[in-house]
Parts: structure tokens; C-alpha cells; sequence
């Protein structure tokens, strides 16, 4: 799912292109898409664009008359930006929309069709799309820590509630733990004030740093197919299971759940413990290794 610095990107790529620029025409190719009804999609033709903005990881479009246009690209959705009247790609193309200086297609590559666009009038309507979670990059560390304790959870999971904190996702959480040295599964309220503030700071030199990377990555262009991904060659965790951990050279080991998995260093974040795989570990069962010395074991004997 494009996160904070995927969004970001997006919205500094389409403000050249599309602020103050009509969009001239909304070319639905999913009926499942839309998900307002009042106003309608085709009330937005003819709107110039006046503000991109980003409510948690959505993009929102602020448009003449009070309208906005709000995407959430979900897991799979992506945008690309092609020479004005293109069409939307076969069976992956969502929407397309048009404006005088090219069109913005709307792509999601999964059979489950989650990516959504709603169409509100008025700041009140738009208000109600936001989840509400705390804006991280401007928030400062006692806010931050406020949020954090204010329920009882894993941290993986704190960081990825959009009631809680905005524009983290699974890739970026991973990342943002590895980095403040953190188990993924340590209870929020068990947190010493030194870790809240070793996290605060985590979270922000992450996002602002993969934001600068992705910037000088794709200057002066739109991201391509396939260039706004959740796997990256410099993540130092996320998707890298089995691969040495860049810190310390342990391998990388992940827990799954449902479509998500969340990879971890065992030695750098929960002091050389193996975390339960839910499958795996009922699986093996006696046969689950619960340390780092002990997988280390089990590989030699293989």
C-alpha cells in the first residue's frame, strides 16, 4: 500500500501537472470504484484544480465549487501519467481522467478491486474521510507519545492504525521499528519513556529520509509501472526475510498474518528471541526454534 513518502511523491509529481489545470472529463472503467453518489463523479468536469492535499494516505484533489475528489489506492493501486486521452490498461485500469496537459490513470493490479474514490462537497464531508490519526512528521514527541499510549497494543500495530498515526503502513512500520531497535510485538504501554522518544524519532528520520530518496529517485518525472512499490533494494527489513540484516548481519525472519507479514531482525529488536509464525510454529510445534542459536543449529543439521 503506497504509504506517507509513495502519497508524497505522488502529489509533487501531479502539482506541476494538474494544479490549476481543468479536469476536462472522468472515464469510469470499474463500476465498483465510485463510492458516493451525491454529487455525482461527472459533477467534478469542468473543475479547476485548486490544492492536492493528502489525508492520511489518500490523495485528495480540491476542485472549484467546493468539490473533492478523494483516492485511496489501497494495497494495489497505482497512478500513472500518460500523453492526454490514453486509455486505462486492459484489465487492471480503474478510471482514467483528463486533463489539457496529459491523463492520469488509476490501476489497481489485484482481483480484489479495494482501491476507492469518493466525491464530497464541503471541508465538514471531507473531515469525514479522515481516519484521525496523528499527522507524525509535525508532531512532536509528547504528542506522539500521548497517541502512542492512549491504548494498549503491539507496536507493529499502533504504528499501522490510521486512527492513531497517519501514512504508516506495514513496509514503513518495519522499517521505522528496525530503525528504533524494537520488537514489533511489545506492547505500547510497556514502552519506557526513552523508547517512546527512540521511536518518535525513528518514525520521522524514516519517513523524511525515504521521502528525500524517492524524490531524487524520480525527479523531473512521474513514477512509472511498478516504481512505487512496498519492496525496495534499501529497505533494511521489510521483505527481505532470510536476507542478512544490514546492522548485524542476522538473517531476517517475519511473522505472517493474513495478506501482511511483518519482518523483523531477531538480534538488533527482540534480543535474539524468534517470534511465534502463527503457521509455522503450530506446524513445527516442539520443533519451532525459539532463538537465534537454536535456527542456527537447525540450519547446520540440514
Amino acid at each position: 500500500m503506497p504509504e506517507l513518502p509513495d502519497v508524497t511523491l505522488y502529489l509533487e509529481a501531479l502539482h506541476p501537472r494538474v494544479l490549476t489545470q481543468p479536469l476536462e472529463k472522468v472515464r469510469l472503467r470499474s463500476a465498483f470504484l465510485v463510492r458516493t453518489a451525491d454529487p455525482p463523479v461527472f459533477a467534478c468536469e469542468g473543475k479547476r484544480v485548486l490544492e492536492l492535499r493528502r489525508v492520511g494516505k489518500r490523495i485528495v484533489f480540491e476542485l472549484e465549487g467546493e468539490l473533492f475528489l478523494v483516492l485511496h489506492l489501497m494495497i494495489a493501486g497505482r497512478l500513472r501519467w500518460e500523453k492526454r486521452g490514453a486509455s486505462a490498461p486492459g484489465k487492471i485500469g480503474l478510471a482514467a481522467f483528463d486533463f489539457p496537459t496529459g491523463t492520469l490513470l488509476l490501476t489497481e493490479a489485484s482481483t480484489k478491486k479495494r482501491a476507492s474514490l469518493h466525491v464530497v462537497r464541503g471541508e465538514t464531508a471531507l473531515k469525514a474521510l479522515d481516519p484521525g490519526g496523528l499527522e507524525v512528521l509535525t508532531a512532536s514527541a509528547a504528542a506522539f507519545g500521548q497517541a502512542l499510549r492512549a491504548g494498549n497494543h503491539t507496536l507493529k500495530r499502533a504504528l499501522t492504525d490510521p486512527r492513531i498515526f497517519s501514512g504508516i503502513g506495514n513496509a514503513y512500520s518495519d522499517e521505522i521499528l528496525h530503525a528504533a531497535r524494537l520488537s514489533p510485538v511489545q506492547l505500547t504501554r510497556k514502552l519506557s519513556d526513552a523508547e517512546a522518544r527512540a521511536l518518535h524519532r525513528a518514525v520521522k528520520d524514516t519517513l523524511e529520509s525515504w521521502t528525500e530518496k524517492l524524490r531524487a529517485e524520480f525527479a523531473g518525472r512521474f513514477p512509472g509501472p511498478g516504481e512505487i512499490t512496498a519492496f525496495r533494494p534499501g529497505f533494511a527489513v521489510h521483505g527481505r526475510y532470510k536476507q542478512p540484516c544490514p546492522t548485524c548481519g542476522t538473517a531476517v525472519q517475519r511473522i505472517r498474518y493474513a495478506e501482511n507479514e511483518t519482518n523483523y531482525c531477531p538480534r538488533c529488536q527482540t534480543k535474539g528471541k524468534l517470534l511465534a509464525d502463527r503457521s509455522l510454529s503450530k506446524l513445527l510445534k516442539k520443533d519451532w526454534p525459539r532463538t537465534i542459536e537454536a535456527m542456527e543449529e537447525q540450519s547446520k543439521k540440514k
